[in-house]
């Protein structure tokens, strides 16, 4: 998958990225996610007991976007399956996450082994389409 050098830099920089998991009813249900852009795949910590978490428990397609612009341009839109990955540890022993979302931690009054215990469910997703414009 190629994806342009301005979209690999938001994917390094950018705070937050839409999640967009199905329902089993079908429906879209987009969740605002912090992650890191590794390898050619996302990783993503979350609550336990989470409408996403049984969503992709049920079906695992997903779709990921940037926030544009605001004029119709800088879109970053992936398609992609996610699974649970139990080998990934916890956010804390990453330490690109942990460097990334430092400030963030601090801001809402959590150390990394705090947030790890808050977010223990590690999501990955192996992106398939992306569309950029």
């Amino acid at each position: 998958m190629q994806i342009s050098e301005t979209a690999a830099q938001r994917l390094r920089e950018e705070l937050i990225i839409w999640l967009t998991t199905v329902t089993p009813t079908g429906r879209p249900q987009t969740s605002p996610v912090w992650f890191l852009w590794e390898g050619g795949e996302f990783l993503i910590y979350s609550l336990a007991d989470t409408a996403r978490v049984r969503n992709l428990a049920a079906n695992p397609h997903v779709a990921l976007n940037l926030d544009g612009d605001g004029l119709g341009g800088g879109v970053v839109s992936f398609e992609g399956i996610a699974r649970f990955d139990v080998d990934a540890g916890p956010a804390s022993a990453v330490s690109a996450y942990v460097e990334k979302y430092r400030d963030r931690m601090i801001h809402h009054g959590w150390t990394p082994e705090e947030f790890s215990r808050r977010y223990p469910v590690a999501i990955r997703i192996t992106t398939g389409r992306v569309r950029t414009w």
